[in-house]
């Protein structure tokens, strides 16, 4: 408070034209003040893009980062794996694993991280081998959550059975190329 008041009274002493406080030196053991009218966040702060999953059932896609933009699609399933590709406060901008995209508020958001099974299918096998023996055939667009990643495997839980299993990587939407998920 007494910083504040005696930046206030420093600014009161300055001539008119000299440019107030913002073009001057602060003086020798004075710290200068947070402004108290800082904006809003511009995001979360975590790297851009990354992966999360969809936390509802029903999810509005919107053209804008505001309630004010118009609703363009809604999502359906619980789960699905997103790209978050851009920030704006508290809203995030997806595409998901077909490419369409748009905003949606990051409370429908969760960073649990899903996968969608792409190209003809895939095999999940018992260990992370393709000579381990064989848990289940995937067909495409299958969904289910991400457990661990290593390598070239991804440990992972199919949702509508919950079977578990490890399934190659190259198979899978919602992880990165290289990336390690514990």
């Amino acid at each position: 408070m007494r910083l504040r008041r005696f930046l206030v009274i420093l600014a009161l002493a300055l001539p008119l034209g000299m440019g107030g406080l913002e073009t001057g030196p602060v003086p020798a053991g004075v710290q200068a003040a947070e402004p108290t009218n800082a904006g809003p966040r511009r995001g979360s702060g975590l790297p851009v893009p990354r992966f999360a999953s969809v936390r509802s059932g029903e999810a509005n896609v919107r053209t804008g980062p505001g309630t004010r933009y118009p609703v363009d699609w809604v999502f359906k399933r619980k789960g699905m794996p997103v790209e978050i590709v851009a920030e704006f406060d508290n809203w995030r901008r997806i595409r998901d694993w077909q490419g369409a995209g748009g905003w949606v508020h990051q409370s429908l958001l969760t960073g649990k991280r899903g996968f969608v099974v792409t190209g003809k299918g895939a095999d999940l096998f018992k260990t992370p081998a393709a000579s381990a023996e064989l848990v289940a055939r995937l067909e495409p667009e299958v969904m289910g959550e991400i457990r661990a990643c290593a390598g070239d495997w991804c440990r992972v839980r199919i949702a509508a059975s919950g079977v578990t299993g490890w399934v190659e990587r190259a198979h899978l939407w919602g992880v990165y190329r290289g990336e390690t998920i514990n």
